[in-house]
């Protein structure tokens, strides 16, 4: 169905999001931080990107922030995955570029939903 690339440095988190994502017909890019989150995803063009924010070196924010002002990237959705629930994030991550913000653990269904809408937007 699609080419999504999982950002997280944990393993157990990818884990989840990678079974759910192919359980639903998706194909799953990976990596560990955003460094190499942004260069997997100029080289891959994934159809969409799931960013958590909590990361060494280059956090979500920034990855999202590079990937949502390169012209390469620009045009591929990243959906923010991640445990900080505070709406201040959330404006945050708007403000970057996000089109989605989950909070995990994240709902199968919301997933996939926002998954959908940001690819159709």
């Amino acid at each position: 169905m699609a080419r999504v690339l999982i950002v997280d440095d944990s393993p157990t988190e990818t884990a989840i999001l990678e079974k759910v994502l192919i359980k639903n017909g998706h194909e799953v890019l990976k990596a560990e931080n955003g460094a190499d989150g942004v260069a997997l995803c100029r080289v891959e063009k994934p159809d969409a990107v799931l960013m958590d924010i909590v990361m060494p070196g280059l956090n979500g924010f920034q990855a999202t922030r590079q990937l949502s002002r390169s012209a390469g990237t620009s045009d591929i959705p990243v959906i923010i995955v991640t445990t900080k629930d505070q709406e201040t994030d959330r404006v945050w991550g708007e403000r970057q570029g996000a089109r989605g913000y989950l909070t995990k653990p994240v709902d199968e269904s919301k997933l996939i939903n926002t998954l959908k809408n940001v690819m159709a937007a």
